[in-house]
């Protein structure tokens, strides 16, 4: 056994400059993990609740409160407890906290230790973070997803849909995947600068576009493929997050750019057709949260054909998803260990989402840091898609180069990159 030591943390800085919470944790052996909490900006209303200390100061977000939860509360329950244990050590500060929410302590608090306290586990071993979770399985580096335009919650819905991303089918590795986007992405913001039409980029580093129509981003975006070389549909495809449930008023979903007011079932007919008209193999919460119906039927209509991805729909709780599964609604789920709160809670989701023959994609949240730790995770877990944001600003591009970087570090030991299988299209 090896025990925790200490367990410290400070006020650190995201990357829309708000206030998070780092943690620290030290074992005897002296070993030590670090992770930092990421934020979300379009949020599930059955999320782990950031403790914010609310008043005046920074307009109310900053988490004083949360970093005297670590140092006082969590560390003193903590300490002298086996490193190895990891849900013994989230159990801990679940029963410590006593909210359905995490909302005493803070999920921002609980999901930084408990990320600390992984690293420190693999930091004790001497290996890294995903080879301590892998356990001795062979890995695959996972299938980016990468976000070209940004909207919604991410860019004051200039476009409604939140976000317009690539992934490359025709890719062989994580590298090459990497590369094909950059085209993507260098050919994008040429196009929107040639028509004027380019305001900077969104709060994932996407471009923050001026479309006239949510369709002209889809069709925009196939150009800008083809202007990179590539064939879309074959070398890239495209994947979209509607991120619905910010879309979704009194019983419909409002398209502000466009002006107008759809039923579940006219915003399923718009999207199928765009499905049809465009190389598009993956939808994330194409319906509100709260709109089992609506992704059931479109799971049903389209879901032998793409991903239709739950998010603020599942929130990776184990739960939601066994209840998903057991009426047909959505096919993958979105992993994010901010949402529940704690590694074991978020590696359950994980697991259910296999037990439910669902896909998995590993995500990164708008407000993110220079930690790395969901790479690790993809990786070590086995999950085969990540989802970080887009091509540009340091916070989303280190955790890219460091998928490059154990890439690498693997060579021919690493298990098939499963782009082409994942995203062949059904009839």
């Amino acid at each position: 056994m090896t025990a925790i030591k200490t367990v410290h943390a400070r006020r650190v800085w995201d990357s829309r400059g708000k206030p998070t919470v780092e943690a620290e944790v030290v074992l005897e052996s002296g070993a030590l993990g670090r992770a930092i909490t990421p934020a979300g900006a379009s949020t599930g209303s059955g999320e782990a609740r950031e403790l914010r200390d609310g008043g005046k100061p920074l307009r109310g977000l900053d988490v004083s409160q949360a970093v005297r939860n670590v140092i006082g509360p969590i560390a003193a329950a903590l300490r002298g407890m086996d490193i190895a244990d990891q849900a013994s050590l989230d159990r801990a500060m679940i029963e410590l906290d006593g909210t359905a929410d995490k909302g005493k302590l803070g999920g921002n608090a609980i999901v930084a230790v408990s990320l600390a306290c992984l690293h420190a586990a693999a930091a004790d071993a001497g290996v890294p973070l995903w080879k301590h979770l892998a356990a001795g399985r062979r890995v695959a580096l996972p299938v980016p997803e990468i976000q070209i335009y940004g909207g919604g919650a991410h860019a004051r819905a200039r476009v409604d849909l939140q976000d317009f991303m690539v992934v490359c089918p025709g890719a062989g590795s994580f590298a090459e995947a990497l590369e094909m986007t950059a085209e993507v992405y260098y050919a994008a913001g040429a196009r929107l600068a040639k028509k004027g039409a380019l305001q900077g980029v969104a709060d994932e580093g996407g471009y923050w576009p001026t479309f006239k129509s949510n369709e002209e981003a889809l069709s925009e975006l196939v150009r800008s493929i083809e202007d990179a070389g590539f064939r879309p549909g074959k070398d890239v495809a495209i994947a979209l997050d509607v991120a619905a449930t910010q879309l979704y008023q009194g019983g419909r979903y409002s398209l502000a750019l466009e002006n107008r007011s759809l039923s579940a079932e006219q915003l399923a007919l718009m999207l199928e057709r765009w499905v049809d008209a465009y190389p598009i193999v993956s939808i994330e919460d194409p319906f509100a949260e709260t709109d089992t119906e609506a992704m059931r039927a479109f799971t049903k209509r389209v879901g032998h054909r793409i991903q239709v991805v739950g998010d603020d729909y599942f929130v990776t709780d184990a739960k939601r998803i066994a209840a998903a599964a057991a009426v047909g609604a959505c096919n993958t789920v979105l992993i994010k260990p901010n949402q529940i709160g704690t590694v074991t809670e978020a590696y359950a989701a994980v697991e259910a989402a296999r037990k439910a023959g669902y896909g998995a994609i590993v995500s990164a949240r708008s407000g993110e840091t220079e930690d790395v730790s969901i790479v690790h995770l993809a990786i070590g877990w086995g999950v085969p898609q990540l989802k970080v944001g887009s091509f540009s600003r340091s916070e989303r591009m280190v955790k890219w180069n460091e998928g490059v970087r154990i890439e690498e570090e693997l060579g021919s030991s690493a298990q098939v990159f499963a782009a082409g299988r994942l995203f062949r299209r059904g009839a």
